[in-house]
């Protein structure tokens, strides 16, 4: 005990802690928040180590270390009775059945985080929960630690901060965690890594497990390539990740693998950083692994210009005045590579509005087949996404979802323009362009908002169901449909469920702005309009601006304003 005591002062006075997590493995911590948070954790279980429940006055009042604006600490006894917390419909009662919007079991979380793994009576949950006093959630991550009183009860003493940035902590945390489930049930632990209201997937992080010949066994990010040897796999500067992942599994046990790869949203690559363990697993070592965008990750530089949305658009319309006038006869044009229907990965296809396909500039072999069921590796409906989108009064729209790049089996995000057009013959058919990685648009946005509000005109609440859909057209990436009514209730979020019902007139964004309020009036003066306001983006702990449009719509008597957003491009913030 003394000499950890040295280690963590002497930690301190280096401007990091580092704590004994796991075995050999330590932990640091690199942001002072994260450092403080553990630290109060730790003076909090002495205080109960020593005192038991006498302790709990001291830790629940208000004003004092204990209870400071959004940091404060809660104490849990193994049942899941909380003893301590600064809200009193929590306080004194059993909250085992407490979970998060997306259904993430809190307490039973923070309860396993301290005690599942043999010999770390310590360790960190991520789920999301409103700031004290507030109405949105956000990302929340806790640190909780195991403690036996005087009297020689049990309890998990926690503290959690707001914070969105992932800390290397989380992840060595997360697959240490993995490797535990693995020892203990087998292949029986990768339902619990599959499972999105488990303790192994948050924010954008996922546990996935490869054995040492380079087959990729669990992989909730991607369940397509379950199965498939993806040794080779190349990040989008040439690297081998894997065979580098399964060389630090084999030689050192465990380790940091930096590669490149596109963040939803963004046409070049960021640094991504995945913590890999080797594991036992029956009679074969298999390596288990985390990657995450740490805050600040560098970016590539983009070597080539890509299309924008604008271009592409503008780029299929005039497509669409070729093949009308031309029909098939325009085919041998648009298969020619280096022309400006073929460069690069941007190339064209034609569908009947029957869904079969009929001409594929990449890959002729293709043609002929009944594509109207074709889904993505997220079991999005592209085939009934392309040919709605072409069904539409203005006979055009774009379509969001996830294809391997010719070449590739990794899935990434492709944006794809469709529009109706009419050969010579007078037959319809559906023509597109796609391009893979590319930035968030305004024009995006805007086809989404008008796609959504044409739908509410059509139907009124009944589209509401089809605007949750995650499957569907109106949520990609971190980009969803919101819709509410002119008093500011909150109709559909389907990002945050629980916010719907809520009236949220009085809402402000970081910077005190009522967004809800201005928009709505926006919308009611306009018809449609863009507004801006500060909220956090996704992997960020720092006020970003995001731009939402929005637009008013009628069905019969009722009044609706739907709306979507973007977040700006770094150094547009301020």
């Amino acid at each position: 005990m003394f000499v950890r005591r040295m280690v963590t002062l002497l930690c301190f006075a280096a401007s990091f802690l580092v704590l004994p997590f796991t075995g050999n493995a330590q932990t640091v911590y690199e942001k002072a928040e994260t450092r403080d948070l553990v630290r109060l954790v730790a003076d909090a279980a002495e205080l109960v180590r020593t005192r038991g429940d006498a302790s709990f006055r001291e830790l629940g009042r208000p004003g004092s270390r204990w209870r400071h604006n959004e940091k404060y600490i809660f104490v849990l006894d193994l049942e899941g009775n909380m003893l301590v917390h600064p809200d009193p419909a929590l306080e004194g009662k059993n909250q085992l059945a407490l979970k998060d919007i997306n259904g993430k079991p809190i307490i039973r979380g923070l309860i396993d985080a301290a005690t599942a793994t043999p010999g770390k009576p310590e360790g960190w949950y991520h789920y999301q929960w409103p700031v004290p006093g507030g109405l949105l959630p956000r990302w929340k991550s806790s640190y909780a630690r195991l403690v036996r009183g005087a009297s020689g009860k049990d309890y998990i003493v926690c503290s959690g901060m707001y914070n969105d940035e992932m800390e290397r902590a989380f992840v060595v945390d997360a697959v240490t965690n993995a490797v535990g489930e693995i020892d203990s049930l087998g292949k029986g632990a990768f339902g619990r890594f599959h499972d999105p209201k488990g303790p192994f997937r948050f924010k954008d992080a996922y546990i996935f497990v490869i054995d040492m010949d380079g087959v990729d066994l669990v992989n909730p990010g991607f369940p397509s390539l379950e199965g498939r040897n993806i040794i080779d796999v190349k990040d989008s500067q040439g690297k081998k990740l894997i065979r580098e992942m399964l060389t630090v599994a084999q030689t050192t046990g465990s380790g940091w693998v930096d590669y490149m790869w596109p963040k939803p949203g963004d046409s070049v690559s960021t640094q991504k950083s995945a913590y890999v363990k080797k594991a036992r697993l029956g009679n074969q070592w298999v390596l288990v692994g985390c990657g995450v965008y740490l805050a600040d990750a560098p970016k590539a530089i983009a070597t080539t210009r890509k299309i924008t949305a604008p271009e592409l658009m503008a780029l299929v319309r005039e497509a669409a005045t070729v093949f009308e006038q031309s029909g098939e006869r325009a085919y041998p044009a648009f298969r020619e590579k280096g022309s400006k229907w073929f460069r690069y990965d941007t190339y064209f296809f034609v569908w009947t509005v029957e869904g079969v396909r009929v001409f594929h500039a990449a890959n002729p072999e293709w043609e002929g087949r009944d594509v109207s069921n074709l889904k993505d590796v997220l079991g999005r409906p592209i085939g009934r996404m392309f040919l709605e989108a072409a069904a539409t009064p203005s006979g055009e729209g774009w379509v969001h979802y996830m294809y391997p790049e010719p070449g590739d089996i990794f899935p990434t995000w492709k944006s794809t323009f469709v529009k109706r057009v009419t050969f010579p013959s007078g037959k319809r058919y559906v023509i597109g362009c796609g391009i893979y990685n590319m930035d968030m648009n305004r024009s995006f946005i805007e086809d989404l908002v008008n796609r959504a509000a044409a739908l509410i005109a059509s139907s009124g609440k009944e589209a509401f169901g089809e605007l949750r859909d995650k499957t569907g057209p109106f949520l990609f990436m971190d980009t969803y449909v919101f819709v509410e009514d002119m008093n500011g209730n909150e109709l559909v979020n389907p990002a945050q469920p629980s916010l719907e019902g809520k009236n949220l007139m009085g809402e402000q964004d970081l910077k005190g702005k009522y967004l809800v309020r201005e928009y709505l009036e926006a919308a009611a003066k306009n018809g449609s309009a863009w507004v801006d306001y500060y909220w956090y983006k996704p992997g960020r702990n720092v006020p970003a601006r995001k731009h939402s449009y929005v637009r008013m719509v009628r069905h019969g008597a009722e009044r609706y304003v739907v709306g979507a957003g973007l977040y700006a491009r770094d150094g547009e913030e301020k």
